[in-house]
């Protein structure tokens, strides 16, 4: 089986960064078949580089980890993380720097489906422990948020003899109902919540009609330079700002200006955050 690890170090205020990529198998039932490459982002306080590592599962499926700053400190809770640990963020396989969940063109439904269940959790966690031994780390602590949760439950079924401690901040696995149960009542809240929300707005309708097909027509552009769709603009999801090859750039002319009434965070009714917007005259 091959191993591969390249790591770059660097500095920015108040953190000492450590970029690592990774080498980990398609399928780890077959480690010497297809690879992909794991990027991973070592965080460290200046004070603490030789602190125990906490290894952070972000939310999704499908992001990649958050990109750290300080003065100001994001994500808000690296600060009292960092008084304990370094933490390693990871672009979890398909995500951000990490390889690319490509398309496979020719491939019939059966296929596609075997290739995409390479990138489920237990896969996810099958990395972070190749990972451990390659830093030649004996256990580690994991944090898991909304899909990490679920990351890190199957962590402690596939794994638990890497973990030193496990913490859970959201997502959390039914025990008891299956998992469709929890779908399809998640679908009924969601199209009440949508029917209050119209019920109190009722010209929204119309505007976001409008935007429907604004999206449809023109190409709106993030502040990380991704597209925004109007799936995407429902799912209320972040932009990328980092990709392979570096930051996105915000191509000229695709500054956009949306309906004033979508900045404005209204109440728990919200459509979408307001990262997801830009507003520019």
């Amino acid at each position: 089986m091959r191993e591969q690890h390249e790591a770059v170090g660097l500095r920015v205020p108040g953190l000492v960064l450590t970029e690592h990529e990774f080498s980990v198998p398609l399928d780890h039932a077959r480690p010497d078949g297809d690879h992909l490459t794991v990027f991973a982002r070592e965080v460290a306080d200046p004070g603490g580089v030789e602190r125990p590592y906490l290894v952070f599962f972000q939310g999704g499926p499908g992001h990649e980890a958050p990109r750290p700053t300080r003065f100001p400190s994001s994500p808000g809770w690296l600060d009292r993380a960092l008084q304990d640990y370094r933490v390693l963020m990871l672009d979890q396989r398909g995500t951000g720097r990490s390889s690319p969940l490509a398309s496979q063109p020719g491939l019939i439904a059966e296929q596609q489906a075997e290739h995409l269940a390479n990138f489920r959790a237990d896969s996810i966690v099958r990395d972070a422990e190749l990972i451990r031994r390659q830093l030649g780390v004996e256990r580690w602590s994991v944090l898991g948020q909304s899909f990490g949760g679920f990351c890190v439950t199957s962590y402690l079924s596939l794994a638990p003899d890497g973990l030193r401690e496990a913490f859970i901040t959201g997502g959390l696995p039914p025990l008891r109902r299956p998992v469709d149960d929890v779908y399809s009542a998640t679908y009924r809240r969601v199209l009440e919540r949508n029917r209050r929300y119209h019920e109190r707005y009722p010209y929204d309708r119309a505007r976001l009609r409008h935007l429907r097909q604004r999206l449809a027509e023109t190409e709106v552009r993030l502040p990380g330079g991704d597209r925004l769709t109007w799936r995407r603009f429902r799912h209320g999801q972040r932009s990328g700002h980092e990709r392979r090859g570096g930051q996105a750039s915000l191509p000229a002319g695709a500054a956009c200006r949306l309906p004033s009434f979508l900045a404005r965070r209204r109440n728990r009714d919200a459509l979408c955050p307001e990262s997801a917007l830009c507003d520019r005259a």
